[in-house]
């Protein structure tokens, strides 16, 4: 036979048990439209990731008190829950700045502090995140773009500049340059407002200021350190030095330390990592229901041969080959794979543009166009493998009947 007699006597099976084979092609259709959702979303969320970090300066260090494997990693801030060893009382001061100019390659250095507070804009309040910094440097080490307005120089005292979601979306009126807020009783001129993306809800002021306004913040007490390399190739030479120095002048060792350094290469890596498993659990999760369908598909196809034993005796009474009665079976079940794939893939499709929708913009790209070709072919493989994997046995068992058993069968 053909291929094309194999393909026309396939399908004349899968047309003539209409409910039988859609409801197997279902099962097919969830599998696959779960596994090619869950990987477009994994790889939408890995490229916004990235797109986030290229955005990064990555020549910045950032040091942290306390002290766990998964915070210096990921450069977790004071206060978050990393697991493992951490000193609690552990700060850094200014002494920790000092020891930090003997270090080499550093083109800037400053601590900075944070915290939330109250902020009131026209009888109307909101508790939001105040950075404060060394308003000297911080221009020449953040990648903060100011859409208007400037961003924070020297000379600058009670000022600040304002995240894109402050100015525009978080009080009835939106917060131009040059108004005023009032944080703890303090009056604040906004001068400058931060592109979309740019720290969004933050709020960035000159670290003197900020210690007044913060109630929990003290003098030449900081949250956190920067330190700026002057290259991205002596960023891991960088860090070691530090972590030297620091350690040397803490009086602490590797097994009480209380610091944490993070660059975002460290932080890239980890969190890819994190992402990449995290994306494996949820599509294993997902290819239980291509099980579930390749079951159905074994289902069918072994119920197809049983109710065609006589047609199969006739053909082969008249002729037909072994392999004849195998491709035909294979074709049906490959067949059933094949309009499972493409239907799984259109609710992909469907899933994915709706997913925004539903709240969960959890990326700033658009999750709706990352079903790419790749996706696409991947996604429709896998659905022709499960069914023709699911019609070996029933077809092999098709193949082997004997003419005359298979005409006399009832």
């Amino acid at each position: 036979m053909r291929y094309k007699t194999y393909l026309k006597l396939a399908a004349n099976i899968l047309f003539h048990s209409k409910i039988r084979s859609w409801l197997t092609i279902i099962g097919i259709v969830i599998g696959v439209g779960s596994v090619v959702t869950i990987l477009a979303i994994s790889d939408s969320m890995e490229e916004d990731m990235e797109s986030r970090f290229a955005d990064m300066d990555m020549t910045s260090l950032t040091i942290t008190p306390g002290y766990t494997k998964a915070s210096s990693a990921m450069g977790m801030r004071p206060g978050d829950s990393g697991g493992g060893s951490s000193a609690d009382d552990a700060e850094l001061t200014d002494k920790d700045v000092m020891a930090l100019k003997l270090v080499g390659n550093v083109d800037y250095l400053y601590g900075q502090i944070s915290g939330k507070e109250d902020v009131y804009y026209l009888g109307e309040s909101a508790d939001l995140s105040i950075t404060g910094v060394d308003s000297q440097v911080w221009q020449y080490t953040t990648s903060y773009t100011a859409a208007s307005g400037r961003l924070l120089e020297a000379s600058d005292n009670y000022v600040a500049v304002i995240g894109d979601r402050i100015a525009n979306d978080m009080f009835d009126q939106p917060i131009s340059l040059n108004q005023v807020i009032s944080i703890n009783g303090q009056s604040v001129r906004v001068v400058g407002i931060l592109e979309s993306g740019d720290n969004d809800n933050g709020i960035i002021m000159p670290i003197d200021a900020a210690v007044e306004i913060i109630e929990d913040a003290e003098d030449d007490v900081f949250d956190s350190i920067i330190v700026k390399v002057d290259d991205i190739d002596n960023v891991d030479t960088v860090r070691e030095d530090v972590e030297e120095k620091l350690m040397i002048s803490r009086h602490v060792t590797e097994s009480d330390r209380d610091f944490s350094v993070s660059d975002p290469e460290a932080q890239l890596e980890s969190a890819t990592e994190m992402m990449d498993s995290m994306s494996l659990f949820l599509a294993a999760i997902a290819g239980v229901s291509l099980v579930v369908g390749s079951v159905g598909i074994a289902n069918t196809m072994f119920t197809s041969v049983m109710e065609r034993t006589r047609d199969i005796g006739t053909m082969k009474a008249i002729g037909a080959k072994n392999r004849d009665i195998l491709m035909i079976f294979l074709f049906n079940s490959a067949m059933v794979g094949v309009v499972g794939g493409v239907l799984g893939i259109l609710l992909s499709l469907v899933l994915t543009s709706m997913l925004p929708s539903l709240g969960l913009s959890i990326m700033r790209s658009s999750m709706g166009s990352t079903l790419s070709p790749e996706l696409i072919a991947i996604g429709i493989s896998i659905a022709i493998c499960v069914g023709i994997i699911s019609g070996v046995v029933p077809a092999y068992n098709a193949s082997k009947m004997k003419p005359v058993d298979a005409l006399r069968y009832e």
